[in-house]
C-alpha cells in the first residue's frame, strides 16, 4: 500500500501526508512510536481562503506554525492572530477554528499528532507563541527538523526503524518549542567557542602588533559584531581583553626572566617603557619594578588579572 500524498490545486505547492488508518493501530501498539507519532503532516504556502472549523475539536493535537503572512485562531473563547514566526498547539476534542488572513494569506507548516507523551507539551498549548528572530533563534534548524519528519514519512512509512526514528524527530521538534531557551543555547555555545578561539589567536600573537580588524577577520565577524560578542562573553572589548593578556605575559616575564623593563615593553609592542609602565600600573595597581620584587618573593601572593 502506498502512502497518500496530496497536492491539491487550491494552494499551489501544497504538500500533505495522511497516515493510513490501518497503520495507525501499529503506531499505537509500538512501545516507541506509541509515545508520540504523526497522523497528518503538511505545508500550505500562501493559503488564501484556508479555513477550518471543528465544533467538537479534532481527535489529535494540532500544531500550526506560521512561516509568513497572517492568520487567526479561535480557541477557548479567544481569537488570536498568528503571524510570522508564531505557532500554536491545539489540544484534541476541544472546539476551535482557524483560517488565513484576507490581505496577507498565511503560509503554514502543520502537524497532527498523538501519543501517550503528547500531553507533556500541555504547558505550551492553546496560546500563540512567538519565536523571536535573533542570531540564535534556530528557526531554520526547526524547519529542517520538520522537513526530516515529512521526508522520512514520505520515503518509507512501513519500515519500523524509520517510524521510530520519525517519532524521535517529532519529540525533538516539539521539545525545541517547549524549551526555546535551551534549543537556542547551542547556537550561543558555538559563538562562545568561536570567541575562545579568538582569545587563543590573541595569545598566539601577544608579541606581535595585531588590530581589532585582525581579530574580527580571524573570527569571521564584523568589527561591530565581535565587539558585541566579546562584551557579552567577557565584559570587555576585544582590545581591552588583548591588553589584559599582554599584561599577564608581562607579569610572567617580570617574575621568571632577567629582561629589563624596556626590553619587556619592546617585546610586547608598547610605544616605549613609559607607556608600558603606565599601562601596567593602571591594571595591576603597582609599578613593574615593584611587581618584580614582590613576585620573586615566594611568600607573597601576587595580584592577578582576568
Amino acid at each position: 500500500m502506498s502512502i497518500k500524498t496530496f497536492i491539491p490545486s487550491g494552494f499551489p505547492g501544497e504538500r500533505e501526508i495522511i497516515i493510513p488508518e490501518n497503520l495507525l493501530e501499529s503506531l499505537i501498539s509500538n512501545p516507541v512510536t506509541g509515545q508520540l507519532y504523526v497522523t497528518h503532516i503538511g505545508y500550505y504556502p500562501n493559503a488564501k481562503c484556508h479555513y477550518r472549523e471543528r465544533p467538537n475539536g479534532a481527535e489529535q493535537y494540532i500544531f500550526i506554525y506560521c512561516e509568513n503572512g497572517i492568520g487567526w485562531v479561535e480557541y477557548n473563547g479567544n481569537r488570536m492572530i498568528l503571524s510570522k514566526n508564531q505557532f500554536i498547539i491545539l489540544p484534541p476534542f476541544e472546539k476551535h477554528a482557524y483560517g488565513s488572513g484576507d490581505k496577507k494569506p498565511w503560509s503554514i507548516y502543520w502537524i497532527h499528532f498523538q501519543g501517550t507523551n503528547a500531553s507533556f507539551f500541555n504547558s505550551i498549548m492553546g496560546r500563540n507563541i512567538e519565536i523571536k528572530e535573533a542570531d540564535n533563534s534556530r528557526i531554520q534548524d526547526r524547519l529542517i527538523l520538520f522537513t526530516e519528519i515529512y521526508r522520512n514519512i514520505e520515503r518509507d512509512i512501513y519500515d519500523i526503524d524509520n517510524l521510530q526514528y520519525t517519532s524521535f524527530c517529532l519529540l525533538h521538534f516539539l521539545a525545541s518549542l517547549k524549551y526555546i531557551k535551551s534549543f537556542r543555547e547551542i547556537k550561543s555555545i558555538g559563538k562562545i567557542d568561536n570567541i575562545q578561539k579568538c582569545v587563543q589567536f590573541m595569545k598566539d600573537h601577544l608579541e606581535e602588533k595585531i588590530t581589532l580588524k585582525d581579530i574580527a577577520d580571524f573570527g569571521g565577524y564584523s568589527i561591530t559584531r565581535i565587539n558585541t560578542l566579546f562584551r557579552i562573553e567577557t565584559g570587555l572589548t576585544p582590545m581591552e581583553y588583548f591588553s589584559n593578556l599582554k599584561i599577564q605575559r608581562a607579569c610572567i616575564y617580570l617574575r621568571d626572566s632577567d629582561l629589563k623593563i624596556k626590553e619587556i615593553a619592546f617585546k610586547l609592542n608598547y610605544f616605549d617603557q613609559f607607556h608600558f609602565s603606565k599601562t601596567f600600573y593602571k591594571k595591576m595597581g603597582i609599578p613593574p619594578q615593584r611587581y618584580r620584587k614582590m613576585a620573586q618573593s615566594t611568600q607573597t601572593v601576587m595580584p592577578h588579572i582576568l
